[in-house]
């Protein structure tokens, strides 16, 4: 593929038509252009799915922390019936 544009931008230096050459150097700029664009996209899509893992794993401890927490007032209500009653 490099081979064909080498060959290409050097026939069109020898042909001495700039119009034909600056179609091509913006044809072949444009093409960087979308590459780059691609590669940044799948870049946010990658960042974007490790942030949902974290946040996921962030949202799991603090229903782990709450149910903890929710079991250890129960054990503590009990306790205080049964001192109330003792």
């Amino acid at each position: 593929m490099l081979k064909f544009f080498r060959k290409t931008r050097q026939k069109l230096l020898k042909e001495r038509r700039p119009g034909k050459y600056l179609v091509y150097a913006l044809g072949e700029i444009l093409l960087v252009v979308i590459g780059i664009l691609i590669a940044l996209q799948v870049n946010n899509w990658n960042e974007g799915k490790q942030r949902n893992v974290i946040f996921e794993g962030i949202i799991e401890a603090f229903e782990d922390d709450l149910m903890q927490n929710a079991r250890q007032a129960n054990v503590s209500l009990k306790w205080g019936y049964q001192k109330d009653f003792i």
